[in-house]
């Protein structure tokens, strides 16, 4: 929701509720190392036990956790720089965040800043975007593109923590130079959107929920939607898990800057009665061509307007009803939430409009970083296949222009969100062949048979089933 163009030319450490070092899940009260839980017979019935970690004895996850030597750490880190700068070979750069800046000026002259119709964010973004009126417009064509790749790397290192891997690793290095080579970022840094703050905020908001912080992750997700609304999605993730109280912090957040800020502005009215029509019938013939979501593209493949709503819209029921799925199934912690999380985004980038193509740098990097984790859809190769033409520097006859570059964009949000979809749905038959051990921060539960004790560390009553 904004006026941005997608343009572009082996095994986890134990702590609570993780795995032990033989396999077992160890916890304070939980069952002991000593007594690993095998999906053979260590549990009643033969259920099969889901380790919190998911990496330890995993090949894969040991390779990608192991750190780079420091020549290869510098070269991604430099390739990642020369990336964010690429910007400054453009006469117009920071387009975007140029737009935020002029709604702030515009409002110290004591104007609305709403009368800009290029201006869509929420009140909270003019007054964070006060202190770049101080500097001139060569500081900010300088600054602009750099301080959004800081952005972009802070959401990559917080992506790598949900899951406990150093940036220093393989598997951070790897995603540096992916992310230097990815056109949404090429996209992101040259124009200067405000996605970069969602960038951010995504991955926090996960890391706080994963380690127990919810309404800490909730008021990072009403703090990013005070300046721009993108992480809305976000909120069902405290529905799905009934963090009633995480979700008040998100609103009161979102509320109260909302709020604050409306009412030390001239004419805030105008969001209403003249920005908000404007964003529901998808923007103008400005930024239309450079929408990814179906209302958008289908009909310029000569499907009905109309129609093309209708199937956007039960795409989205669709992708929704697997994100709910998909949190159902449970599993390791991390990879439940990301995965969670990235489907309810996405189902909002396939039926809303706008959906640019720095978007995807959302929810990339945290999948991405579940690569650690066994089971998680990054690691089928139908992930990588959507992603494989936002490579930049390889040629796609006929959509090379930037008008035209939505028609790649569509294939990379509809092929991630299918690809989750698909994984979400195998779970759900899997958690009913086998069963599942869910783990919370506080006892362990096995499916149906209710709370174990987590000062008792016997294992479950077998007549309990």
């Amino acid at each position: 929701m904004s006026a941005d163009r997608g343009t572009s030319s082996a095994g986890g450490s134990s702590s609570a509720g993780g795995p032990s070092s033989s396999g077992g899940l160890s916890s304070s009260g939980g069952p002991s190392s000593s007594s690993g839980l095998s999906s053979s017979g260590g549990l009643p019935g033969g259920f099969a036990a889901v380790e919190c970690r998911g990496s330890a004895g995993d090949g894969l996850a040991r390779w990608l956790r192991v750190r780079v030597s420091w020549p290869v750490a510098v070269a991604a880190l430099l390739l990642f720089v020369l990336s964010s700068i690429r910007p400054y070979a453009k006469d117009r750069i920071g387009i975007d965040n140029a737009v935020v800046v002029r709604a702030a000026r515009a409002m110290l002259e004591g104007g609305s800043p709403y009368a800009d119709k290029r201006f869509l964010y929420l009140p909270g973004a003019v007054f964070a975007a006060l202190p770049q009126t101080l500097v001139s417009e060569r500081v900010l064509f300088y600054a602009v593109p750099v301080v959004t790749g800081v952005l972009v790397a802070v959401g990559a290192v917080l992506a790598l923590r949900i899951f406990d891997v150093r940036p220093d690793s393989r598997l951070g290095a790897a995603l540096m130079v992916g992310i230097a080579l990815f056109l949404p970022f090429h996209s992101l840094v040259f124009l200067g959107n405000w996605t970069a703050a969602s960038v951010v905020a995504f991955p926090a908001a996960l890391l706080l929920a994963r380690r127990g912080r919810w309404c800490a992750a909730g008021a990072v997700i009403g703090a990013a939607i005070a300046l721009k609304p993108m992480l809305v999605p976000l909120l069902m993730l405290f529905v799905l898990a009934r963090r009633w109280r995480a979700l008040g912090w998100a609103v009161a957040v979102l509320a109260g800057v909302s709020l604050a800020a409306a009412s030390a502005m001239p004419r805030p009215g105008l969001f209403l009665t003249r920005t908000l029509p404007f964003l529901l019938h998808g923007q103008d013939a400005y930024a239309r061509p450079y929408d990814a979501s179906w209302p958008s593209v289908l009909p310029r493949l000569g499907v009905p307007q109309h129609l093309a709503f209708g199937l956007a819209a039960v795409a989205a029921v669709a992708v929704l009803y697997c994100a709910r799925l998909r949190w159902r199934n449970g599993g390791e912690t991390g990879a439940r939430l990301v995965e969670c999380a990235s489907l309810l985004m996405l189902a909002a980038f396939v039926v809303s409009r706008p959906s640019f193509l720095n978007y995807a740098l959302v929810v990339v990097p945290s999948l991405v970083a579940s690569a650690v984790v066994p089971g998680t859809a990054v690691r089928s190769v139908w992930f990588w296949m959507p992603l494989v033409p936002q490579l930049g520097g390889v040629p796609w006859p006929g959509l090379e222009s930037a008008q035209r570059h939505a028609f790649k964009d569509i294939v990379m949000f509809g092929g991630l969100a299918g690809v989750l979809a698909l994984v979400a749905w195998r779970g759900r038959n899997q958690r009913r062949a086998d069963g599942v051990v869910t783990v919370s921060s506080e006892n362990y539960s096995l499916c149906g048979a209710g709370p174990v004790d987590s000062a008792d560390s016997r294992p479950p009553d077998p007549e309990v089933r």
